[in-house]
């Protein structure tokens, strides 16, 4: 940070020096955390050596652990460890990102998982399952989501993300080495 004024009506300018792969990104970060409030203007300053990689940023990913359709009991499930990128209904696969989770790693969830039903009812067992709805991002947001073991599946209909492995296995082994 080079800079930092404040104008006395809650408006306040930071300025810094910043190289570009640094930038790559930052207005969707910051226009979903100031909820769209905020302005950002760039300016090239001189070209400088090369710097060392960013460290990463991101949290793990949710990562669908069946092939099947999504279901709200899957997704109630997935909600309480990440935010879900996907809704009910959405055909899923081994190996499909299906949220971003709250920690760190990568967990694998069942998101076609239903519920079991027996004959034995309780008073709240038909209660019905309220799910947040998902995250949607744009082609630009995706990209910059990714991260080196992951793939963008760009379709006319859709935008999926996926893990380079998609088998747990393979994923496993790619790790080792």
């Amino acid at each position: 940070m080079t800079n930092m004024n404040s104008d006395g009506k809650g408006n306040t300018r930071f300025e810094y020096k910043i190289p570009s792969k640094a930038l790559l990104g930052i207005r969707n970060i910051l226009l979903t955390n100031t909820k769209g409030t905020s302005v950002i203007n760039t300016m090239f300053d001189k070209y400088e050596p090369l710097t060392p990689p960013l460290p990463k940023i991101r949290n793990g990913v949710l990562i669908a652990s069946e092939p099947g359709t999504a279901l709200t009991f899957g997704l109630q499930n997935a909600q309480g460890r990440g935010i879900t990128i996907v809704e009910p209904g959405t055909p899923v696969y081994e190996g499909m990102i299906i949220g971003l989770n709250s920690r760190t790693d990568d967990i694998e969830i069942n998101v076609a998982k239903g519920k079991h039903l027996t004959n034995m009812r309780a008073s709240t067992s038909d209660m019905s399952i309220a799910i947040t709805p998902p995250l949607r991002m744009s082609l630009e947001q995706y990209l910059d989501f990714l991260e080196d073991d992951e793939l963008l599946e760009v379709t006319p209909k859709s935008l999926r993300l996926r893990k380079k492995f998609l088998s747990k296995l393979d994923r496993v082994r790619a790790a080792r080495g």
